[in-house]
């Protein structure tokens, strides 16, 4: 008989049995709240069992993790993964095999799809849809638009089940724009969930597009959506937090001009505005559109270099919170267009982990920092259940890596729908050797698991 040590525990389990199998990864670094330790872990009937020295487990599949770091599976707060409707770009399907590939375990996919997830009916469409076909932990945001308010605020009703409502007050892929001022009021006074927010404002992005009406690269990019629209627009959603006492959760901060609305005063827990950083606003600038054109196009646009630098240290001393990718696959043949026809996304969730321990081996990050921003900030951002952390008694959602070994990245290694990736070529300093969903290996040494399936997150709250 399993042993289920509390009810706590029970959250892992969405679905009325237990998977019967065990595995014990021996002599392995975890990397967990703050420190590297070496010990052994079971893994047992979905969970994580046990944590300590020289375990031992009767039938057991053992793995030796002498030399490798075990980490909590990333938690993508931001994920675009185009199902339903527009799907020749990916599918919930492909996306969450590439993101087991890349050691991330959960992800929160965002409403632009089509048609949008305006209501409730659309929502459990998408989720019936991970249920159904997702390798990982999945979860949805309800969408605004101007005219949806009492559909959107009928999540209040389902806190423990959806991620949170997405506000885009910036246009960018689809058309759900909210610029009603009375739209915007009513769900940051009355909505009880986290509010995620695309800050961009509309008026500045139409002055600068007739400013450059003859543009034609991308180097424009960040001159048409430029700080001061990020700025403009991250800032009236915080005038309407603070007004409301809304929890809110600015997305993509791209901008050094914007990092003056967010505290590192608090912890986490206790921030009612918190923020999340890409690993693409952390790694490119606007000189790389020279090589990489329209492939780095996004929104809000990679800008200077003095805006990377000063994302950096806001992450490292905790004014921004999490590091998340908002991947955002487009065809080959759409990003080959000119510049202003070009839809702007960036396909990131197979290669954000190996990134950022690509600038822990460069000592720009620690690992526990890594850990920190793109496991344990999002569990606790979030309010997840059970996730998150290296816990006895946690679900077994965790990354095996080997900071020792390369990972190059190649056409035929690609996962994405898509089927390229801006790191097209270049050798990242480690690798992903097993990715646990649920206590099941869900990727071994570069071959997913697709029997496995993930479960729908739930959240404390």
């Amino acid at each position: 008989m399993v042993d289920l040590q509390s009810n706590k525990r029970l959250t892992c389990c969405t679905e009325l049995y237990i998977h019967m199998f065990s595995t014990l990864i021996k002599n392995v670094t975890v990397v967990n709240e703050g420190k590297s330790q070496v010990k052994d872990v079971l893994i047992k009937d979905g969970f994580i069992d046990k944590i300590d020295g020289n375990i031992s487990a009767t039938g057991a599949r053992e793995i030796n993790g002498e030399g490798l770091h075990l980490l909590p599976g990333v938690i993508d707060d931001q994920v675009h993964f185009r199902e339903p409707g527009l799907t020749s770009k990916a599918t919930i399907a492909t996306e969450a095999r590439a993101a087991v590939a890349g050691g991330t375990t959960s992800f929160m996919e965002m409403p632009n799809t089509n048609p949008p997830a305006l209501t409730h009916e659309l929502l459990e469409q998408k989720y019936a849809i991970g249920a159904a076909t997702s390798v990982a932990n999945y979860s949805f945001f309800m969408g605004v638009a101007n005219n949806n308010t009492d559909e959107v605020l009928r999540t209040n009703d389902r806190k423990k089940d959806v991620s949170g409502v997405k506000i885009f007050m910036g246009s960018s892929t689809g058309d759900m724009l909210v610029d009603n001022y009375i739209t915007l009021n009513k769900i940051f006074s009355e909505s009880e969930l986290l509010i995620a927010t695309h800050c961009e404002d509309e008026n500045i992005i139409k002055a600068n597009k007739a400013k450059y009406a003859d543009a034609d690269n991308a180097s424009y990019h960040p001159l048409i959506r430029n700080a001061e629209a990020c700025f403009a627009s991250s800032f009236a959603a915080v005038q309407l937090a603070m007004k409301y006492n809304s929890r809110l959760h600015i997305l993509h901060i791209s901008t050094a001009k914007e990092l003056q609305l967010f505290s590192n005063m608090l912890p986490l827990t206790e921030k009612r505005i918190t923020s999340e950083v890409c690993v693409h606003h952390l790694h490119f600038t606007a000189d790389d559109y020279a090589q990489y054109g329209n492939l780095i196009k996004c929104n809000p646009a990679i800008k200077g270099p003095e805006n990377k630098k000063a994302l950096w240290e806001a992450l490292l001393d905790d004014r921004l919170d999490i590091i998340a990718t908002d991947h955002a696959p487009h065809t080959w043949e759409e990003k080959q267009q000119p510049y202003q026809q070009a839809p702007s996304g960036v396909p990131l969730v197979q290669h954000s982990l190996l990134l950022m321990l690509q600038y822990v081996k460069e000592g720009k990050i620690t690992i526990e920092k890594v850990v920190e921003k793109m496991s344990h900030a999002p569990a606790q951002c979030f309010q997840l259940a059970n996730r998150g952390y290296i816990r006895e008694g946690y679900c077994a959602d965790l990354v095996l890596i080997n900071m020792n070994n390369t990972t190059a990245v190649a056409k035929q290694n690609i996962l994405y729908k898509c089927g390229w990736s801006p790191f097209d070529g270049h050798t990242f300093m480690a690798s992903v050797q097993y990715t646990f969903i649920n206590g099941e290996i869900a990727y071994e040494n570069g071959i997913v698991n697709d029997a496995v399936r993930g479960q729908r997150l739930k959240f404390d709250r």
